[in-house]
């Protein structure tokens, strides 16, 4: 499965896909993860889980929109080249964030991977 998971790091090019195939990768590309980061956790989770991985570094997980809405364009115009199977955003509820997705989402037939916590703030927020 190829992931494209939207989250925050230490170092790496911003808004820009970086694939990573191993642990060691990630380390080495996109460091250690910032204080309230769980994208670099859910990174570490799909790569164990044997999963291809590409990772959308983004300013801040949650509220760089900008960084998401570039994210979007990419998945819309090149998701079937990339084969993208899932989308991960972790600390997302912004439901006009995730209104952009959706359709991309149905499109493609990308399946969205979100912790319990993520689900209910974004049900909660509309």
């Amino acid at each position: 499965m190829n992931i494209f998971l939207f989250g925050a790091a230490e170092k790496g090019e911003l808004c820009k896909p970086i694939y990573l195939h191993s642990l060691d990768q990630l380390l080495e590309i996109l460091g250690n993860p910032p204080e309230t980061s769980e994208g670099i956790l859910c990174a570490i989770q799909a790569l164990l889980l044997n999963n291809s991985l590409i990772y959308f570094r983004v300013e801040e997980e949650g509220f760089s929109y900008e960084n998401y809405l570039k994210g979007f364009r990419l998945l819309h115009k090149e998701g079937l080249i990339m084969k993208v199977s899932a989308v991960c955003m972790p600390g997302m509820a912004n439901s006009e964030i995730w209104d952009v997705l959706l359709p991309i989402c149905r499109n493609f037939r990308i399946i969205i991977l979100m912790s319990e916590k993520d689900l209910y703030d974004y049900l909660t927020e509309k």
